[in-house]
């Protein structure tokens, strides 16, 4: 498919995960064409096949600058909208953490959505009223002990977003920030298995009293990448029962 208006896709990263996943099977059963990219390809070709012709597969390695280039090229002109979900946690004390850890969490958070965006901002800014969403974390604007690296990287997104939301304004691209709080699902399954009494704890601090869902999240998502949300941009929005109210 060529640049321009004819571009309709929606290109999601980390779109086999939780949050991802949903966000993929809202906006298909929408009839938006997706293209599900994940490092773990296998799962979104899994999914691509229970959604049918208008869900595609893609690998991406955020890790890898190769990868990220591929991907780029593989779905450029062809879409108008770009949901990045992927994303890597480790949650330790902040003396434990390691110089690896926080490089992979920079690359996996930051540095790799920045590429990609990079990469396909040229096309983006030729479609018709294209939409740009990231997703980050609550814990990095209410602060999260444990999270100190996690939330530096994704905080980084907060910046990157409201200052590319002004660049490309003029041409009809938003560009906003959805910060999930604990969300169930494997991401908190797997960082919690190794803190005892975590989850029970962070359940309490959260003045609904529980975990979201990945559903209650990907609807935001979605409605930010549709044409419905053309005069809303620069804005980080928190999915988190409460943890953060403006």
């Amino acid at each position: 498919m060529g640049e321009g208006d004819s571009a309709s896709g929606v290109l999601v990263t980390g779109g086999a995960g939780d949050i991802g996943g949903e966000v993929v099977r809202r906006l298909a059963a929408a009839g938006r064409e997706v293209i599900i990219a994940d490092i773990d390809v296998a799962a979104a070709q899994q999914l691509a096949a229970e959604l049918g012709p208008k869900a595609s597969a893609l690998h991406l390695d955020l890790r890898s600058d190769d990868s990220i280039e591929a991907a780029a090229h593989a779905v450029r002109g062809s879409i108008s909208a770009l949901v990045q979900c992927a994303g890597a946690a480790i949650v330790e004390p902040f003396l434990d953490s390691t110089v690896a850890h926080w490089d992979l969490m920079h690359q996996v958070n930051l540095r790799g959505p920045m590429q990609l965006t990079q990469h396909l901002l040229p096309a983006l800014q030729q479609a018709s009223g294209a939409r740009m969403v990231f997703v980050s974390s609550d814990g990095a604007r209410a602060g999260a002990a444990g999270e100190s690296a996690y939330a530096a990287s994704k905080s980084g997104l907060f910046g990157f977003a409201k200052s590319l939301a002004r660049e490309v304004a003029r041409h009809g691209v938003t560009v906003n920030v959805v910060c999930p709080g604990p969300i169930e699902g494997r991401m908190v399954t797997h960082t919690m298995a190794q803190h005892r009494g975590k989850l029970e704890a962070l359940q309490k601090a959260i003045p609904m009293k529980r975990l979201g869902r990945p559903d209650e999240v990907a609807a935001l998502i979605c409605w930010l990448a549709s044409p419905e949300a053309s005069y809303l941009t620069g804005q980080l929005i928190s999915v988190s029962g409460g943890i953060t109210m403006q």
